[in-house]
């Protein structure tokens, strides 16, 4: 048999919004996780790629195996992926698992339902590379920021009210129709709502750069006084501004929601759901695509009017983005993060220092685990020798194989697992 238990070496990404060097959970993972890599101190690391897209498909670290990456190995052992899996996803991984480490935002976007992939893709295809959907979900390592889904309308009133410079981009009319909308009528705010969002991204270039600048100089010169100005949302206003000067994108900040995950804590982005990551360290597990609708804080194609139409407009407070996971009734120490979604699950996995011996257990679905603290030795029957297991390890598990750890560090170990549970 061949193993179906093995070490990964995973592609890394070096985005510009990337944190640098070893400032960057993502490099730091790296350089635990393989001692031979020279981690460049100026260079950005911005996401590591645990999976098979064909543009960051894993290496495999076994020289048992003929196979090079993971993408070759399960398409020569598609039974690795479990039989409901293989049969549902049409023998793929269904899952991209990553690790990003953001230190500039990332841009306003959101991702297509698999109905309108679909019409993307066929339409503009150099844009819209698949016809997938992109369901994700990011689980913070270190205080994560982000923002997600649209303020409640009061929220939004008052900034209305406060920032002059955003009422003149949306215009009069539509944000009275906003404030007159009451919360007895869910669709009338919606489409109030989308009337002003639509007037803002679609605001003349010209005439939006001159509000911002007149806006970011009110914001300096209130800050240098040491007055408040939380009331326009001034420091994440500078902020933004000073990544991304003249950008559209910084008023989207008047309408989403600033979310502030610490560790452990995860948000779930569905379809449609605006978003945009600002900094911080975090798990990220997301649907096979790439399939990404921009419209601000970003140098790359923006696609405002396919945004606007998208987008849910459904307002709600930024406490209800938070996905809380779910303590395993079978073992304690796992934590389940199971969204409402099939491609995947992410499981935490939190060993504490007393146990020296623990099971990761056998399931139904091809995983990808990854160690984030903590040392141990890993022997499975499925695996060709035992395996060292520290900081930054990514192992490939194959379906219905399981692992057994034998502890070594002093402090117990923090493990994520990425799956399909079907």
């Amino acid at each position: 048999f061949p193993p179906a238990v093995f070490p990964l070496s995973c592609v890394v990404q070096n985005y510009s919004w990337g944190k640098v060097g070893l400032e960057s959970e993502v490099a730091k993972l790296v350089a635990s996780g393989d001692p031979l890599v020279q981690i460049q101190p100026d260079q950005p690391y911005a996401e590591l790629w645990m999976g098979t897209h064909p543009r960051g498909d894993a290496l495999i670290r076994d020289n048992r195996i003929p196979q090079k990456t993971l993408g070759q190995w399960i398409s020569d052992n598609p039974a690795c992926l479990g039989a409901k899996v293989k049969d549902a996803f049409q023998g793929q991984l269904p899952f991209l698992f990553k690790v990003l480490s953001v230190n500039t935002a990332l841009s306003v976007q959101a991702h297509p339902n698999k109905e309108l992939a679909a019409k993307l893709h066929a339409q503009f295809p150099e844009h819209y590379p698949d016809a997938n959907h992109k369901p994700e979900m990011a689980i913070a390592l270190t205080p994560f920021e982000g923002m997600c889904g649209f303020r409640p309308v009061e929220e939004i009133v008052s900034f209305l009210q406060n920032v002059p410079e955003l009422r003149a981009l949306i215009g009069e009319v539509a944000a009275e129709q906003l404030e007159r909308s009451g919360s007895d009528d869910p669709r009338g705010v919606s489409a109030a709502l989308r009337v002003c969002f639509t007037r803002l991204m679609k605001s003349e270039k010209k005439f939006f750069v001159d509000q911002l600048n007149v806006l970011v100089r009110r914001i300096s010169q209130e800050a240098a006084e040491g007055k408040d100005t939380s009331g326009s949302n001034g420091d994440l206003l500078l902020r933004l501004h000073s990544q991304y000067p003249g950008d559209i994108g910084c008023f989207t900040i008047y309408f989403l929601n600033l979310v502030r995950l610490e560790p452990g804590e995860a948000m779930f982005l569905g379809a449609n759901e605006p978003h945009a990551y600002l900094h911080g360290d975090c798990v990220e597990i997301m649907a096979c695509s790439d399939n990404t609708v921009r419209a601000g804080l970003t140098p790359k194609f923006i696609d405002v009017l396919t945004l606007c139409e998208m987008l849910n407009y459904t307002p709600a407070p930024s406490s209800s983005k938070i996905f809380p996971a779910a303590q395993s009734q079978l073992d304690p120490n796992v934590y389940l993060y199971d969204p409402p979604v099939p491609d995947f699950t992410i499981m935490r996995i939190e060993i504490p220092a007393s146990i020296k011996l623990y099971l990761i257990s056998a399931m139904d679905s091809a995983s990808i685990l990854l160690v984030i603290q903590g040392t141990a030795v890993g022997t499975s029957t499925a695996a060709a020798s035992e395996m060292s297991l520290h900081r930054g390890s990514v192992l490939f598990i194959s379906a219905n194989e399981s692992i057994s750890l034998h502890l070594s560090s002093p402090d117990g170990m923090l493990l994520f697992r990425a799956c399909c549970l079907l």
